[in-house]
This record gives structure tokens, sequence and C-alpha cells, in this order.
């Protein structure tokens, strides 16, 4: 299964955003290989529909469950629609690593 972490940086090291659409990186953690890899958020800087293009990517990419702080009404929705299961955390300090580390208990 792959699931997508929002990321403040590119590296395991970095620390959780709590933006969904608005997050700087997506962590791609696949549990069948335990590979990990960081994708752009190419709409960041988005004047409207962050949340949406970034639903529409974590779709792309084949996600079955993404971890963010929060969820824009539009983005659920988007994501609900293809059943991908939305987790919330609001702990910003958590490194991407520690979050892979307690996914994996």
């Amino acid at each position: 299964m792959k699931i997508a972490i929002t990321s403040t940086q590119n590296i395991p090291e970095s620390t959780f955003d709590l933006r969904f659409g608005r997050a700087s990186y997506f962590c791609i953690y696949n549990t069948e290989n335990n590979s990990v890899e960081f994708i752009d958020n190419e709409n960041i800087n988005a004047n409207s529909g962050a949340g949406i293009k970034a639903a529409e990517k974590v779709i792309e990419l084949g996600v079955s469950r993404v971890i963010s702080g929060d969820f824009g009404p539009k983005a659920k929705d988007l994501l609900d629609k293809f059943k991908i299961q939305m987790v919330m955390l609001d702990d910003d300090s958590q490194t991407i690593s520690s979050i892979i580390k307690q996914l994996n208990k």
C-alpha cells in the first residue's frame, strides 16, 4: 500500500507538515517494499484549488492513505470519492521517519 505523508522538506528527517494542499512535499511510503520517495507539491503556491490539485496528485500516484494535519472540504470530497483514507495528525514536531516507524508497529 502507498501512503502519502505531508512533509516540510524532502528528507526522512524533515518534519511533518500540517497542511495538505500547501505542503511543500509529499512523502510516498510504500509498505510493500519499505521504499520512500519525496514528490514536490507543484501547487503549493496556487492562487486557489491547492487542495483539489494535491488530491488529484495523490490519486495519480496510486496512494491508498494520506496522513496530514487537515483537509479542505473539496479535497476531502475528492479523496472520499476515490476511497482514499484520510488520517489527521496534529503534531507538527514529528519527523517523517518517526511517522513511518509508527506505521510499521
